[in-house]
């Protein structure tokens, strides 16, 4: 998965949280409660960055996920 602004990203069907690391910041965001369709077309789109900026920034609540090293596995 080659982007020059998302290092990482997973998602936890049974949750429905999209979890996204970033390469500026280092930071990972959790995004709630984003359908598993969403998901799928975010993980299928060549363009990473653009369908996140497009897609999922600004239309899903989220929350800066707490202490968690952005090597580590997700759900």
């Amino acid at each position: 998965m080659p982007s020059t602004s998302i290092r990482k990203f997973d998602y936890d069907p049974s949750t429905r949280v999209l979890s996204v690391w970033f390469v500026a910041s280092g930071k990972h965001y959790e995004f709630l409660d984003v359908p598993a369709e969403a998901f799928a077309a975010f993980k299928a789109a060549f363009a990473k960055g653009v369908y996140f900026n497009v897609y999922i920034r600004n239309r899903y609540a989220f929350r800066l996920a707490p202490g968690r090293a952005a090597g580590s596995s997700g759900g």
